[in-house]
């Protein structure tokens, strides 16, 4: 079972109203739970409440931003800044949606799955589609150097996650690694 706040501040009131002090209810709250007992600042600071006559063992609502400051407006926003120039920084997005840095990082790596390469945002997997489109490119490019017996194509690495194709220096052919 795991014990929550408002289970300890529960033990901390049954304490205040035994008469036992503060030095006393931390103590047996050590002896009994180790590690996982509250703090003593904790415990001296629930008996103050309940010495000021609180009766909830509940958090007070907070006022304030939200752990969450990401909506869907911002993330579509986004995504359409991405889908648009596919090489804007994070600044520059951050600047035209008025959020932080910090909040755009958050949108484009967990809610697009997105990451930098080569100065472009690109998925973090390839869909099927995006795979043929790098194999039709990679035909394009042999045809265009000549089956890859042009000198140029020794500057060349192209593949996905599944598959290279490279070129043997000595027999000038290609091969799939």
């Amino acid at each position: 079972m795991e014990l929550q706040h408002t289970h300890f501040r529960a033990m901390i009131f049954y304490d205040f109203k035994s008469g036992l002090n503060q030095q006393q209810s931390h103590s047996r709250l050590q002896a009994v739970f180790g590690y996982e007992a509250p703090s003593r600042t904790t415990v001296y600071d629930w008996f103050g409440e309940f010495r000021r006559g609180r009766r909830s063992l509940e958090d007070d609502p907070r006022s304030g931003r939200p752990a969450e400051a990401t909506t869907g407006v911002q993330v579509a926003a986004v995504q359409r800044l991405v889908e648009e120039d596919g090489r804007v920084t994070v600044l520059q997005i951050a600047e035209e949606v008025g959020i932080s840095s910090g909040s755009v990082s958050s949108i484009l790596h967990k809610s697009l799955g997105l990451r930098k390469v080569s100065a472009r945002w690109v998925p973090h997997m390839l869909m099927e589609e995006q795979k043929q489109k790098r194999v039709h490119w990679c035909h394009f490019m042999l045809e265009k150097f000549d089956g890859g017996r042009s000198n140029a194509v020794w500057d060349i690495v192209s593949g996905n996650e599944t598959w290279v194709y490279c070129f043997d220096p000595e027999t000038k052919q290609q091969s799939q690694q």
